[in-house]
């Protein structure tokens, strides 16, 4: 069978880079993001004749100004990695009964038990703020963590990627949740929820210590994730280009990251196409709050060139399906949007074929962002997780925060 038009085209780059310097690994980079950025071209080429430049810059400015997104802080603190990567946390505490008085002791002395801690990981490229609605709503109804991924949001570069020149894993990831743990919730029972690369990061946590996921996790909630055969998924494009574009992205991108300097400086340039690309894969809705496309852009643009090549291998190498059995006797949600073109939402059903007990929401017209996209719909499924896990009383009142869609509804 013959080549496709792309096919051929980025083959014969990725063949030319090999003996050629860093512009034609550049010239390789423009047809790996042609290709990505066919989703997302036409609706910006429509912005751009209708909406001037200076006018687009402007409301960036105006969003980024006006927008509460990612506000909400909580106690600082620091864990340490293995190798010393320091992991950046916030905790959000349960004020006790009677205001900010010590808690009371029981009777004979006795401490009383310590409270679920739910602890939330976030995704590629995401920092801890990508869950700001459930962070909101859940504010003095139970204890919660949240941390940033090593080289992403407030955590340091990972040592051992800039010093020793280690791949970074996932099973690296699942490292760090664990270093978080000790340092944040040394004791009592655990809440897990990961989205995407975090999903991921639960499952690393459950492979290398599932000692730890049998004692003290009470409940495990995986948003927009897979458990493996990431490199299957086409991102809504034509299989033969995404083949082609795959064989030489990891190259590209390490060539990219090598330039990070001039690179940042051409993605500020290039805002308006990046924009469109961010948000056609991030949200499948029409009618998502420019503020809340704005603050995804934010978090993304923020992630430096070098992290994204750093990561990016990762995930064809990611298989956790065997560490999915650690979940089996607890409450599980496995929540993702229909039209997610990421981690599409078929992952997240092979994680429910293994785990049959685990409660499946499939959200129509959500994209990969569902916590952001339709928050109400997140929240409201992980209180009732929170709820059958005991986490919090039958009783408690957790509000809606937020709707950043019209359309938004139960799956």
């Amino acid at each position: 069978m013959s080549e496709s038009p792309v096919e051929s085209a980025v083959s014969a780059a990725a063949a030319a880079a090999d003996s050629a310097g860093w512009r034609r690994a550049t010239g390789i980079a423009g047809a790996a993001i042609g290709v990505l950025a066919a989703g997302a071209a036409a609706g910006v080429a429509i912005e751009r004749m209708t909406v001037g430049r200076g006018m687009r810059a402007k409301a960036r400015l105006a969003l980024d100004s006006a927008g509460p997104y990612g506000a909400l802080r909580g106690t600082p603190g620091k864990a340490y990695a293995d190798d010393g990567t320091e992991l950046y946390y916030e905790v959000d505490d349960v004020e006790p009964e009677g205001g900010s008085a010590p808690r009371r002791r029981r009777l004979f002395g006795r401490k009383a038990p310590a409270p679920v801690t739910v602890v939330f990981s976030h995704g590629y490229c995401l920092n801890q703020d990508c869950w700001h609605f459930q962070r909101a709503a859940l504010r003095g109804v139970v204890r919660t963590v949240h941390w940033d991924q090593r080289s992403h949001g407030r955590s340091g570069r990972g040592v051992a990627q800039t010093q020793e020149d280690t791949p970074l894993t996932i099973d690296q990831l699942g490292q760090d949740l664990k270093a978080v743990l000790d340092a944040a919730v040394p004791e009592g029972p655990i809440v897990l929820v990961g989205h995407s690369m975090g999903g991921m990061t639960v499952m690393a946590l459950a492979a290398q210590y599932p000692e730890l996921i049998r004692d003290r996790v009470v409940a495990t909630a995986f948003v927009g994730t897979s458990s493996g055969r990431l490199g299957e998924v086409n991102f809504g494009l034509p299989v033969a280009g995404v083949n082609a574009v795959r064989r030489v992205l990891p190259g590209v991108l390490k060539a990219l990251g090598q330039r990070a300097e001039l690179v940042e400086k051409g993605r500020r340039a290039t805002a308006d196409l990046f924009a469109g690309i961010i948000k056609r894969y991030s949200f499948a809705s029409r009618d998502v709050d420019p503020a809340i496309a704005r603050f995804a852009e934010r978090m993304i643009e923020g992630t430096p060139i070098d992290v994204v090549a750093e990561f990016y291998p990762a995930f064809t190498d990611h298989d956790k399906t065997e560490a999915l059995a650690c979940f089996r006797d607890m409450p599980v949600l496995v929540l993702a949007g229909v039209d997610d073109l990421v981690t599409p939402s078929e992952h997240s059903e092979a994680i429910a074929d293994v785990l049959p007990d685990a409660e499946l929401v499939l959200v129509p017209d959500a994209g990969h962002l569902v916590m952001l996209e339709h928050p109400e719909v997140v929240t409201d499924r992980l209180a009732d997780l929170l709820t059958r896990a005991g986490a919090v009383p039958a009783g408690a009142t957790v509000k809606g925060y937020g709707s950043t869609s019209s359309t938004a509804q139960p799956g």
